[in-house]
């Protein structure tokens, strides 16, 4: 079998599949794909309305139906592209035996695997960040190689993004009548509690040490549903689970990446904040089609090839997407700076 022919590495790939992502797994679950080069997501009226009073001796009152609008947008293209050294499988591979105890051909499959890994976690490293900048602002700005910075702002309302009233810091802050307060504004915009509490480091270590949370947890622990909260070991990278309090689920967040801008190390979600949201806010991941023959022009969320330059003799392996992550509600997400 061809281990270079498109059905093989895409089996590959799929097999790969499956780095954890927080962000992306937690809050935009669900998978979309379209077969044009543009990705359409429906934002539906979320008004309340109540049923209108007639007398009964007269006709009905015909009530429209809610509507929506349709948006439309052309995602940026991703195709990593990869040179790979055929020398490498001629020479021994890092941890095995000296003199080496692999033929070169299973050097080389090996080879792909890693490198198709780091082209997959690279991809969902993006969409990660994506995902995190659409929690922090309602918005998400795209821009790359030859491809003009566009701004794409899903309309979430003004008011949840906020600076505490009073800093956490701050000896005299309330931060769980903060939280109570922020997940309000959600119910009455989008009839969604915010239960989800994702803290930075430092948030996590201001909200644990302040004394009206201590003072809470003291006062409740003796009643039969007590909160959970504890500090658990952060162990690396993306969401851990600290416990409960007063109904909300509190989680730390942190991980970084390589701006490619300006090759500046920067933290997915900004230091001193704090993220509400939801699983409920209905994110998706979209993916428009691959526009490349050989993948048959078809919606998928990746594709691979490879293909051989033959003078001098260069192997490419290239992965393809063309993703956007879209919350349906916006609105059940707020960001608020409390440090």
């Amino acid at each position: 079998m061809d281990m270079y022919s498109t059905d093989v590495m895409n089996a590959v790939v799929a097999s790969l599949l499956g780095d954890p992502q927080f962000l992306i797994d937690r809050y935009f679950g669900i998978t979309q794909t379209e077969t044009s080069e543009e990705i359409h997501f429906d934002v539906m009226d979320g008004k309340r309305r109540i049923a209108p009073f007639v007398s009964p001796l007269v006709e009905g009152q015909i009530v429209a139906d809610l509507g929506f609008k349709t948006y439309t947008f052309k995602p940026a293209y991703i195709k990593d592209k990869r040179v790979f050294d055929m020398n490498k499988p001629l020479k021994r591979s890092p941890g095995e035996p000296i003199g080496g105890n692999l033929s070169p051909e299973n050097r080389l499959r090996a080879l792909m695997a890693t490198s198709m890994r780091d082209q997959l976690t690279m991809l969902n490293r993006r969409m990660e960040v994506m995902a995190g900048e659409i929690l922090a602002t309602g918005k998400l700005t795209i821009s790359g190689d030859k491809y003009a910075t566009v701004i794409v702002d899903f309309g979430r309302a003004p008011g949840n993004t906020v600076t505490a009233a009073k800093l956490w810091s701050d000896p005299t802050s309330t931060p769980i009548a903060d939280l109570n307060a922020w997940s309000l504004t959600s119910l009455q915009s989008q009839g969604i509690m915010l239960n989800d509490v994702l803290m930075s480091p430092d948030a996590w270590a201001t909200f644990r040490a302040n004394e009206s949370v201590n003072d809470y947890l003291s006062r409740i622990r003796i009643l039969t549903a007590p909160p959970s909260l504890q500090a658990n070991q952060i162990l690396g990278e993306g969401g851990f689970y600290m416990g409960t309090i007063d109904n909300f689920n509190i989680w730390v967040y942190q991980a970084w990446y390589v701006d490619p801008a300006d090759a500046v190390e920067k933290p997915v979600l900004p230091a001193g904040s704090v993220i509400l949201t939801s699983p409920q806010m209905q994110g998706v991941r979209a993916f428009g089609a691959i526009r490349d023959e050989e993948a048959g022009l078809q919606a998928t969320p990746q594709f691979v090839k490879s293909w051989i330059e033959p003078d001098p003799s260069v192997r490419f392996i290239m992965l393809q997407s063309a993703p956007l992550l879209v919350p349906y509600r916006v609105n059940a997400a707020f960001k608020a700076k409390v440090l």
